[in-house]
């Protein structure tokens, strides 16, 4: 019995796939499907066996692999139609697709799996792109689609994703065998072809002629006039109001559920917010399903222009949320049934500003991206659709039913469960090395984003990098001693995730002098970058997590030296004690905001340690009389544990502090020293 590869029919499918998904003008991110048939050898009965090769759920286009494709046999597919049961009960046939699957592996076959299976044609992509969608949506949608393509492209009017869908695109491509394709009212497009070459240059053509047919009959302005004090503001002073208020839209837009924000001030998003148009465009939401199930109905839009000041701003969007969350559930309750799923929440992921751009929302970064990305091509959609006709996307009930769908539910009940710091949002100072950078890793890899800080910026993007793309960690910049600089880094981190939950003030460096040879200079810098550094830090955090008003967490890593009086550091010594009587402090001011302030007291961290590396452990190792290379060893003798402390004990403390089981802990000190019986806690 042969092993079975990669056949030549998934592969020509992966690299259309590939390029198709690689345009954002022929499908959003994670949209649409696209298939192939033909014949492999059943490696069972070492026959010729039909097959079709499909997307699987969930996939992307644009970075599809042979592992990513759902493989069913076409005859078992086919026999299907003999027992469906009808529209009624159409979701059970997602089910029997699964006794359809041919081999071991692959991906779960998705809804749109009869569209390309019983469409008789050997190659069939259905794709999202902007065009269609706009003519799909406009109120003479089918008139436009004729006079943009004649009889080669058929009108097929809106029916939700399914097994009757498949069946009726089936039959519309076998009434028209001039026809390369159809326009799926309300949703999207789908081409076929006898090669895969055929069917990618069909779509291609379809969406094209699409945007040339927009271009050329479409009127300007299609979303009115700008409204005078609504256009965008400068880059500087829009930026610096999106990361005031971001803030306090992901605290609202985390009401039910924690989110990471995502911030898009791109031209398209700009021009749409500030026409006269807004409120009554935006009011209709999206049509297409794939944009409305990440973009919820429709979406919040801030009612002033970008003049009013930030307080007024903030009263005012406290006030639309209470009215978008009322109109959900109204929205909810028009619509449920007694099998519907539960409200999984009522506020927005997405929230229009004018004159500053868009908010929005997900359980990760990716996916608060996405869901902007989303929006935006809803822009396109509105702005052609208007352009040539009137934006009627599908009816609410109908949305509702997609956004409920038990067989979207399921889906989401299938979805792995989010680790312990999923919708957090970490900043880490002195994150590009030693304890620092292993406390960012530690919480990238329990799930949370993370704002890698330091003053060396090359250092702090090699750990990003290291830790992953964007969507999971950014480096920035901070010189921890300077106000301004830890302003500017703070709001690097909201305009990148929405906000900040759990700051780490790590940054520091260490002086080892006897008393007499302690200079003034060295006495400020160690405290201005740990004593100082961490108030300036912390004061620019609590902000922020004020102004989510959904609590968090500031962590000092401060020092076993806060509490033990040790040889030669009194600049190290007084400005840890400082460290530590700050998180004292900010524990009493800040609890009443559900703000926790705990310390770690780490002790010999030589192993790893960018303090150590740069000096300190040379003048410790003088100070004790042993070789530097044996410093480690030699701190650890000296515990009651006998043991070392590597920067990743440090890192555990901090996620234990953080990560919720210690939710009831403030104004605590965790020693982090192997058992420094001198250093004890009184």
């Amino acid at each position: 019995m042969g092993s079975m590869t990669v056949s030549e029919p998934a592969a020509e499918l992966v690299a259309r796939s590939n390029r198709l998904g690689a345009d954002p003008r022929n499908t959003n991110y994670a949209g649409g499907n696209t298939s192939a048939k033909g014949t492999a050898i059943d490696p069972v009965t070492q026959q010729p066996v039909e097959l079709v090769w499909v997307k699987g759920s969930g996939g992307d286009l644009g970075t599809l692999t042979a592992a990513g494709l759902a493989v069913l046999r076409q005859d078992r597919l086919n026999a299907l139609v003999e027992v469906y049961p009808g529209v009624d009960r159409e979701d059970e046939m997602v089910a029997a697709f699964d006794y359809c699957l041919h081999g071991k592996g692959g991906a779960a076959p998705s809804i749109d799996t009869a569209m390309h299976g019983l469409v008789d044609a050997p190659h069939v992509d259905h794709l999202h792109p902007d065009s269609g969608i706009a003519l799909a949506t406009a109120a003479d949608g089918e008139k436009l689609t004729a006079e943009c393509f004649g009889d080669r492209v058929v009108w097929v009017p809106w029916r939700r994703p399914g097994f009757q869908l498949g069946l009726d695109i089936a039959q519309v491509k076998k009434d028209n065998p001039q026809a390369i394709g159809v326009i799926l009212g309300g949703h999207g497009i789908t081409a076929w072809g006898d090669t895969s070459a055929e069917c990618e240059a069909n779509s291609l053509d379809i969406i094209r002629t699409a945007e040339r047919f927009l271009a050329e009959r479409g009127k300007a302005e299609p979303f009115g006039s700008v409204v005078p004090g609504y256009e965008a503001l400068p880059e500087v002073e829009r930026r610096q109001r999106a990361a005031a208020l971001a803030p306090v839209i992901r605290g609202l837009a985390s009401t039910d559920n924690p989110q990471v924000g995502h911030y898009n001030d791109s031209e398209g998003v700009l021009e749409f917010t500030a026409r006269e148009r807004l409120a009554e465009l935006a009011a209709l939401g999206t049509s297409c399903p794939d944009h409305f199930l990440r973009t919820k109905v429709r979406p919040l839009v801030l009612d002033l222009p970008p003049t009013a000041s930030i307080e007024e701003a903030t009263l005012r969007l406290r006030e639309l949320h209470l009215q978008y969350r009322e109109d959900y559930a109204a929205y909810y309750d028009r619509h449920a049934t007694p099998d519907s799923p539960p409200m999984r929440g009522a506020d927005p992921a997405i929230v229009l500003v004018p004159g500053v751009g868009m908010f929005s929302f997900g359980k990760d970064k990716q996916t608060a991206r996405v869901a902007g990305e989303f929006y935006l091509n809803a822009i396109n959609v509105m702005r052609g659709a208007e352009a040539v006709s009137t934006y009627s996307p599908i009816d609410e009930s109908e949305k509702f039913r997609i956004e409920y769908w038990a067989l979207e539910e399921a889906k989401l009940q299938r979805m792995p469960k989010p680790k312990p710091l999923a919708t957090r949002v970490a900043f880490v100072t002195g994150g590009g090395s030693g304890i620092g950078k292993a406390i960012a890793q530690r919480l990238a890899e329990e799930g949370a984003c993370v704002v890698v800080a330091d003053l060396d910026l090359a250092a702090a993007e090699a750990v990003a990098k290291e830790i992953g793309t964007t969507d999971r960690a950014i480096a920035v910049v901070a010189d921890v001693s300077d106000g301004a600089a830890v302003e500017q880094a703070m709001q690097a981190a909201v305009l990148a995730f929405g906000g900040v939950d759990l700051v780490v003030n790590n940054a520091g460096l260490s002086i080892s002098k006897p008393l007499l040879e302690t200079t003034e200079t060295d006495w400020d810098l160690q405290h201005d970058v740990m004593a100082k550094g961490s108030f300036l830090v912390s004061r620019a955090a609590a902000k922020v997590l004020i102004d989510q008003g959904i609590g968090g967490d500031i962590v000092y890593i401060s020092s076993k030296n806060a509490v033990f009086a040790g040889p030669n550091n009194v600049a190290y010594g007084a400005a840890k004690a400082d460290q530590a009587h700050q998180v004292r402090l900010l524990a009493a001011e800040l609890g009443e905001y559900g703000i926790r302030v705990n310390g770690v007291n780490p002790d010999g961290v030589v192993r790893g340690s960018g303090i150590f590396a740069k000096g300190w452990g040379a003048q410790r190792a003088a100070v004790y009389g042993v070789p530097e290379s044996e410093l480690g060893a030699f701190y650890a003798q000296r515990t009651l544990l006998k043991r070392e402390v590597l920067p990743e004990h440090v890192a555990a403390a901090v996620f234990a502090l953080a990560a919720g089981d210690l939710s009831q802990t403030t104004g605590l000190h965790v020693p982090v020293d192997a058992g420094v019986a001198a250093a004890f806690l009184r």
